[in-house]
């Protein structure tokens, strides 16, 4: 199997897909699989969800475990509240459990992070992960999707973040070329005929539903991260029936995430590294002022960027990348350096030697351009997350948790650059009422967060964990973002709870400690 890495998600490379959605019915799919056509369902009626085998699609990299699989397409309507409207076509793969003899009859349902990401992608991870040991694995790429009909990829704006890195990260010059990629590629969607509002969780959430009953299953167990989380959150609440079990990593709450509450989230996680480093006799001795030193680079370089010439990781020509403090915010949030590496690499930029945050500023210049489906996220992002605050709101909650922070800094979302303009040129239904609602079940539920996630900080699982009567949480020192494919010991959880849901072995938790902190010479 090719190797692949756990991404460290740049806020460039955290939004875009592959190709749009075909106006000629009856089109390849991306990659050369054959797709479904766009259907009407007739007036006053929504065409029912149904599951139509074919090929599984041609990713990049070639992935094992596709060879095996059995794929196809779940035709859906794209929006439920519009009879007579089209369907739209989800890529599929059941891969078959390794032990294939006497498999477990329920199988794992995956819910992706992103908005937006490949869930494909995401496959070596999961296998890895020993997610089909014992029964098989339902990948269902959320709708608009690499490899779904429509594709909603924004070339434009993977584009767009190739060449913001030789820019200042909240300049003028970067907002205006991003909201001109959001611009044309919403221009060119809609073109298409896609209803944008129509990508939205809880549609999301109804595919899911449709799948399990497309495919005649009487109930399977689901296990989502980061976005998926959320989504799995809303599927639980809104159909709970035919879920065994309910596996939930890195929690994006749905009654809790709004863009001002990134800045909390992200805040945490920066502390709980802090504290850790602290907690090791060697780090506290070589880094005493950690958290001094990073206020500090923060507000040095957001004064004086700098402007260097650097190769990206991968090889290649040099680029030129601007290093600010929004830009070296980002960086720490998208886990570049590792937070191992974190304080020596400030320890370094502090001495005058940039270069780890330089070359990983420059690896943004490297796209996979419409690999990811950024128009997913807009819609998301704006009908959810955004409405009912301000650009103001987002200064707040950076000035609560960065007091001595310059607020060129804090007025964007981590992660998510410009992104209330976005939304103005985006203009989606706001769906915040129907979106913010917590979920209440009893349905046996295991929660993972890491101490390290700098994007859903690991205390807001508390809350989701209170409203799941009977849930086990688990928090894991020393992981960041998405804890399973990290942790062996979270996957030895992950797998007793599919085993026995209402009693997972949780006992390894206890003996796991953060990788000892990167130690350079003084």
């Amino acid at each position: 199997m090719p190797k692949h890495t756990l991404p460290a998600v740049s806020a460039a490379a955290a939004l875009v897909c592959l190709t749009a959605f075909s106006p000629l019915p009856g089109g390849p799919a991306p990659g050369g699989t054959a797709s479904p056509d766009s259907r009407s369902a007739g007036p006053g009626r929504a065409a029912p969800a149904r599951f139509v085998p074919g090929p599984c699609p041609k990713t990049p990299e070639p992935i094992e475990a596709l060879d095996d699989a059995r794929c196809g397409y779940l035709e859906v309507p794209e929006n439920r509240s519009r009879p007579g409207g089209r369907t739209i076509g989800l890529a599929v793969a059941v891969i078959p459990a390794l032990h294939a003899a006497k498999p477990a009859q329920d199988p794992v349902v995956f819910m992706a992070g992103g908005p937006g990401a490949d869930t494909f992608d995401d496959i070596p991870f999961l296998v890895d992960s020993g997610l089909n040991k014992d029964r098989d694995l339902i990948i269902m790429a959320q709708r608009g999707n690499l490899y779904d009909r429509p594709n909603l990829a924004c070339p434009e704006i993977d584009r767009f973040n190739a060449q913001s890195v030789g820019l200042g990260y909240d300049s003028q010059q970067a907002e205006q070329l991003m909201l001109k990629a959001v611009k044309d590629c919403r221009g060119r969607l809609t073109a298409q005929g896609v209803d944008l509002s129509a990508y939205n969780t809880t549609e999301n959430a109804a595919d899911f539903a449709d799948l399990r009953k497309a495919l005649k299953l009487p109930q399977w167990n689901v296990y989502g991260y980061s976005y998926g989380s959320n989504l799995a959150l809303t599927y639980l609440r809104l159909h709970p029936e035919g879920i065994r079990a309910f596996a939930i990593d890195s929690i994006t709450p749905p009654q809790h995430v709004t863009l001002p509450w990134t800045w909390a989230s992200t805040a945490e996680g920066i502390d709980n590294i802090i504290e850790a480093c602290a907690a090791q006799p060697a780090c506290k001795d070589r880094y005493p002022d950690f958290r001094r030193v990073l206020t500090e680079q923060v507000r040095r370089l957001e004064a004086h960027p700098l402007t260097l010439n650097v190769e990206p990781p991968g090889g290649g020509k040099p680029v030129t990348v601007v290093l600010d403090g929004g830009a070296l915010l980002n960086l720490i949030v998208a886990f570049s350096p590792r937070p191992e590496d974190l304080p020596a690499a400030l320890d370094e930029l502090a001495a005058g030697n940039p270069e780890r945050f330089a070359k990983a500023r420059a690896a943004g210049s490297v796209q996979k351009t419409g690999e990811f489906a950024h128009g997913l996220t807009q819609s998301v992002v704006c009908g959810e997350w955004a409405p009912g605050y301000s650009e103001t709101d987002v200064l707040n909650a950076g000035r609560k948790v960065y007091p001595a922070w310059p607020d060129t800094v804090l007025a964007e979302v981590p992660q998510l650059p410009f992104q209330y303009p976005a939304c103005r040129i985006w203009d989606v239904a706001d769906r915040a009422a129907a979106q913010r609602v917590p979920t209440v079940s009893s349905v046996p539920a295991l929660v993972i967060s890491g101490t390290f996630d700098v994007k859903t900080g690991a205390s807001w699982a508390k809350d989701v964990a209170r409203n799941l009567s009977r849930s086990t949480s688990v928090l894991v020192p020393g992981i960041g973002h998405w804890v399973v494919p990290q942790s062996p010991c979270a996957q030895s959880v992950l797998a007793s709870f599919f085993a026995r849901p209402t009693a997972p072995d949780t006992s390894c938790v206890e003996d796991v400690e953060p990788k000892p902190f990167t130690i350079i010479p003084e």
